[in-house]
């Protein structure tokens, strides 16, 4: 039972993926969660403010068990699955992240100093993720697709577009990384 708590080594998880997509792949759909965006939309109605959401959304309601899926995974995940050990950061990062005003870097899943009540409903905090939210959302309609689909399902297909995506997505963090987050905290 110790292997479910433990990450699954790529040579587990990665031929894992690769039979999902082969399996998208022979049913003609594709895989990404920014498409789901979209189909809830449709199902809400955003077809009367915008031609992007004018859409059959039954066409599409099968991806919607991905998020589903994502949602129960992830609570299965973290609170039957978890064996509450600290990831193994390197020790640089673990004094970078500590320089910039995180405590225990790597002890809990996402920084309490980003998650935490208190900082998503400060005036800070709100506007990062409103910020943030937009630039997102604008990145996957103007790359045609987030990172999951342009660096699963893109590449895998072998299309040039996504390759070009996932090297502008590595570029992308690599600059908020090392110049853009030390300038926010």
């Amino acid at each position: 039972m110790d292997f479910l708590l433990n990450p699954w080594p790529w040579y587990v998880s990665g031929p894992l993926i690769a039979l999902v997509m082969a399996l998208l792949l022979y049913f003609g759909k594709t895989f990404g969660m920014s498409s789901n965006l979209r189909t809830m939309c449709a199902i809400g109605g955003g077809g009367r403010f915008s031609n992007f959401f004018k859409i059959n959304w039954r066409d599409y309601s099968w991806n919607l068990i991905v998020v589903v899926g994502a949602i129960i995974g992830g609570f299965i995940a973290t609170q039957f699955l978890s064996n509450n050990v600290a990831t193994d950061l390197n020790p640089t990062t673990i004094e970078e992240l500590k320089n910039l005003g995180f405590n225990n870097p790597g002890t809990t899943l996402v920084p309490d100093e980003m998650y935490n009540l208190e900082a998503i409903t400060s005036i800070k905090g709100l506007a990062l993720l409103i910020i943030g939210g937009l630039l997102v959302g604008f990145g996957t309609r103007y790359a045609g697709g987030c990172t999951s689909g342009h660096a699963i399902t893109g590449l895998s297909s072998l299309q040039r577009p996504s390759l070009i995506a996932v090297i502008g997505f590595f570029i992308g963090g690599l600059i908020m990384t090392n110049f853009i987050l030390p300038l926010i905290f």
